[in-house]
């Protein structure tokens, strides 16, 4: 485990290239669908689940097409057989088309006027998984759930705040899982026969945001942020967005923090790698909640992000 307290990690700034010109008020759980060229992300305040199709592995074909909710979408994937899988307040829905009715799978297991979805995608098997995140915001009352067909949900993990940060390892071994209130990423062993978790620990642990953070000071850009939504790459590092750091964190599998990336806006929420090559690396973030004189100096605020990696990331994995 790695405290970033007195931890001296090398800050990259490579060239991001801005995919969207309309930003999304919070954009999160971004995926690449390989077989339409098409990056998928949904706007969570904006109700509203998205796509463009990316051409030139940058630059976008075409206009944002939208598909607007009845309710907050937590996080969505794709299915083997045509259509999405999603997790919004109310519970888990299949659509089988882009704009289409939503079929419920399994009702929300908590209190939907304090606790919605949130975070999640599914696992190497195609279990979808979410995690839930309590709106207060002031005790650890998410958790992290398993929709298994013929299963239902079942409760995996929890004691988190806003559940974030899901994915697995290259080899399906490890499970990560971060609560970005307490700014802590925690690795499981994983089982992929009986979804499984086990020996649990601390990834890396990131110093708590200073009480009188006021964004533009010197004391705000010393500020590291806060794990947010995650990918991995092939090698097996750890890409978090890191939530009012500016920045993504790139952690070894050891929990080293082995580099910082810089992003163009503030608040990154979630990074995912597509192209036909895997080799773009993407990331939607937030304009919710930023001060006037933020969205001044950084106006692309929830606009999406891209830019070219040499190492690939893993390809979305679909619902079965």
């Amino acid at each position: 485990m790695t405290s970033l307290t007195n931890l001296q990690v090398p800050c990259l700034t490579p060239t991001w290239h801005r995919v969207t010109s309309q930003a999304d008020v919070l954009g999160e759980s971004p995926f690449w669908q390989p077989a339409e060229n098409r990056l998928y992300w949904l706007d969570i305040p904006g109700q509203r689940l998205r796509r463009l199709c990316i051409q030139d592995k940058l630059h976008a074909q075409g206009e944002v097409e939208d598909w607007t909710l009845p309710e907050e979408p937590g996080c969505f994937a794709p299915a083997a057989l045509g259509g999405w899988i999603m997790a919004l307040r109310s519970g888990i829905y299949r659509a089988h088309e882009w704009g289409g009715p939503l079929t419920l799978l399994a009702s929300a297991p908590y209190d939907t006027a304090h606790l919605r979805f949130n975070d999640g995608k599914c696992d190497p098997a195609g279990h979808f998984w979410g995690g839930s995140m309590y709106e207060p915001r002031d005790r650890a009352a998410g958790v992290l759930y398993a929709y298994q067909t013929g299963a239902g949900l079942q409760a995996k993990a929890d004691q988190a705040t806003v559940a974030n940060g899901l994915a697995w390892s290259p080899d399906g071994g490890s499970l990560y899982w971060s609560d970005t209130g307490a700014h802590r990423i925690r690795v499981w062993n994983y089982d992929a026969a009986s979804m499984g978790l086990s020996n649990e620990r601390v990834l890396a642990q990131f110093p708590m945001k200073p009480k009188d953070w006021v964004w533009g000071t010197p004391e705000a850009s010393a500020y590291a942020g806060r794990p947010d939504g995650a990918t991995v790459d092939a090698q097996g590092f750890y890409y978090a967005a890191m939530y009012e750091g500016r920045r993504l964190a790139k952690i070894a599998p050891d929990g080293r923090v082995v580099a910082f990336i810089e992003t163009p806006v503030q608040c990154p929420t979630m990074p995912c790698f597509g192209g036909d090559d895997l080799c773009t690396l993407f990331i939607t973030t937030s304009a919710h909640g930023r001060s006037p004189q933020e969205l001044q100096a950084l106006p692309d605020s929830g606009c999406v992000f891209a830019m070219r990696v040499q190492t690939p990331g893993l390809a979305v994995n679909f619902f079965k």
